[in-house]
């Protein structure tokens, strides 16, 4: 798995998806300041990274989930990928919205999906794991069995890592933070003083840069 999150992370840095500034943070919608921002979506304007990352999703679900019956991808980010999964290996696909639709049927949940359904869950970004696991909750909710979660990065914050573990859901992502600096630093990216930032920044991203 590991040669794969490197070859992962060496195509999301080739493409912008993660931009790294630790002296000039961003700021998430959160409020948080952060050195790093990652925007997954763009992965769909590059066909090669694109079907890489698919192909990757694909590999991890036959080896580990070969009894997954339908695929949902959480809105907005891994809808695309996750359907572009579903086709591959010719499950049914559902997505899940952050809230309810609010007008016709209100959906939470858009697609059929039969009780008691095996699902694997897709998710392009992970940071605290909340709302992924809103997600996985409004599937078990709606009669589906959520059997696991992929996403195509996570920041592997501790509290994400207990969130996901209390919530008894294993994640397995194609990259993860320390992947992604250990990779930047190699081809240039980050310089090793930026190294000591980007950890304390991880460490407590609550209150880092205030």
């Amino acid at each position: 798995m590991d040669s794969t999150q490197i070859e992962v992370t060496k195509k999301l840095l080739k493409i912008n998806t993660i931009k790294i500034q630790p002296s000039n943070p961003f700021t998430w919608a959160s409020g948080w300041k952060s050195p790093i921002y990652c925007d997954n979506r763009k992965i769909l304007s590059y066909p090669a990274t694109r079907t890489y990352i698919r192909d990757s999703f694909v590999e991890i679900i036959k080896e580990k989930y070969p009894q997954a019956e339908v695929i949902a991808g959480v809105a907005t980010g891994a809808i695309a990928i996750g359907a572009l999964v579903a086709d591959v290996l010719g499950l049914p696909f559902i997505y899940v919205r952050a809230k309810p639709k609010g007008h016709g049927l209100e959906n939470l949940i858009e697609g059929d999906l039969v009780p008691h359904q095996k699902v694997v869950v897709i998710e392009d970004l992970v940071s605290t794991g909340i709302s992924s696991l809103k997600a996985a909750e409004a599937v078990n909710n709606f009669g589906g069995d959520v059997i696991g979660m992929l996403a195509i990065f996570t920041y592997n914050f501790e509290h994400a890592k207990e969130n996901f573990k209390k919530a008894n859901i294993e994640l397995t992502a194609l990259s993860r933070y320390q992947i992604l600096i250990d990779t930047a630093v190699e081809i240039g990216e980050v310089t090793r003083d930026e190294v000591d930032t980007l950890m304390k920044w991880r460490e407590d991203p609550t209150s880092w840069g205030r």
